[in-house]
């Protein structure tokens, strides 16, 4: 078995830093968790932590393979509590708080760099990303634990498991480095439906090109392109049932369901359709669950370019709980033909490995008008 190969008593030193605040504004459709005012408006809209339970995920899969690994880890919430429930010994560095900032990460960060470990680990998403690489830069190499809302960059495994394997893969000197994007886009802009990515650098990261979730590829505005997305729209609009609701994600290719209904639909948020109408935009999780209630529903997503996701990046408000109401055999995947070319399989991070291991298999992806294409989920 690969994991087996990789199980070796091998004395390795891992830095380990935790953003506990990162992903709580996706659920509730902030898109984001950056600044004080919106962590306190995801808290009022009942956001729950995100990435403590992920980070011990990762933690719980790197012991399994390798429990002599020693741990520098940020204090309180931010790894030690994380690293004791999993029964590390660690080192801390810093002080406890029950309210954290990027500063605390800058300094973490930098501190655990000074101790020369073999692999810093952090827990979060482009912010933290964007944290990491201002305190260390290319001095040491870095691995993301996917946890936060928008993880545009190169430096994420695709889910925490993937994340662990990687680490270990790389700790017993089985794959090399690369040097990954980080990438962050503008929190307030992307709330207002306009997308500013950025390019803010480079870390070091380990490479195993089938765990990494790659930096995010945009959809080119092509006339074939469009012509593809409006085809899925005609197909779908046409296949859409009386009084069952449409949960529709984010997407260029989605919106244009909407163009093609005489609807604006946003592009980064989540909408709610019935009867070919928009019934409520930018839906947060609970507020789906309420809509639909027992009443039949589908869901519409479309894989994030270049990565492959159609659940948790970007749609976290889709949450385990709205799949399961709505069940896996109304999950309807669309796609055009291009961004096909570069996917070979689609993926599903939901934060619940349970459900994320029962969308294993293949699924038919619309590509076109009265076209599915089989794909694997992995």
């Amino acid at each position: 078995m690969e994991h087996q190969a990789q199980k070796q008593n091998i004395q390795k030193t891992v830095g380990f830093i935790v953003n506990p605040i990162a992903g709580m504004g996706g659920a509730v459709g902030l898109k984001g968790t950056d600044g004080k005012e919106i962590l306190q408006k995801a808290l009022f809209l009942g956001a729950k932590p995100v990435a403590p339970s992920r980070a011990e995920i990762f933690l719980s899969e790197l012991k399994k393979y390798n429990p002599n690994i020693r741990l520098m880890v940020g204090a309180g919430l931010m790894g030690e509590t994380e690293a004791k429930n999993q029964n590390f010994e660690c080192t801390v560095f810093g002080e406890t708080k029950q309210s954290t900032s990027n500063q605390d990460t800058l300094n973490a960060a930098k501190q655990i760099a000074e101790q020369k470990v073999d692999l810093l680990v952090f827990c979060g998403g482009d912010g933290t990303a964007r944290d990491v690489l201002n305190a260390v830069d290319s001095r040491l190499p870095v691995l993301g634990v996917p946890t936060g809302v928008k993880m545009h960059s190169a430096v994420f495994g695709v889910d925490p498991k993937a994340a662990a394997r990687i680490a270990l893969r790389y700790l017993n000197n089985h794959i090399p480095l690369w040097e990954a994007e980080v990438m962050d886009i503008d929190e307030e802009l992307f709330r207002q439906g306009r997308v500013s990515a950025r390019l803010h650098g480079y870390l070091l990261s380990p490479y195993e090109p089938t765990l990494i979730q790659g930096a995010k590829m945009a959809s080119p505005m092509t006339e074939s392109e469009l012509r593809n997305q409006a085809a899925i729209a005609i197909y779908i609009t046409e296949n859409m049932e009386d009084n069952v609701f449409y949960v529709v994600s984010a997407g260029t290719t989605t919106r244009t369901i909407g163009d093609l209904l005489d609807e604006k639909k946003t592009l980064l948020g989540v909408d709610i359709f019935v009867n070919k109408k928009i019934i409520t935009k930018d839906v947060n999780e609970q507020q789906i669950l309420e809509i639909i209630g027992d009443k039949p529903a589908k869901i519409i997503v479309t894989p994030i370019g270049g990565q492959g996701f159609i659940f948790g990046r970007g749609n976290q408000q889709i949450s385990p709980k709205v799949i399961r109401k709505v069940g896996k055999e109304n999950i309807i995947v669309i796609a055009t033909e291009n961004k096909m070319k570069h996917l070979k399989r689609l993926k599903v991070d939901t934060g619940d490995p349970e459900l994320d291991s029962e969308f294993e298999g293949t699924i038919n992806v619309v590509t076109d008008y009265k076209i599915e294409q089989p794909i694997k989920i992995e």
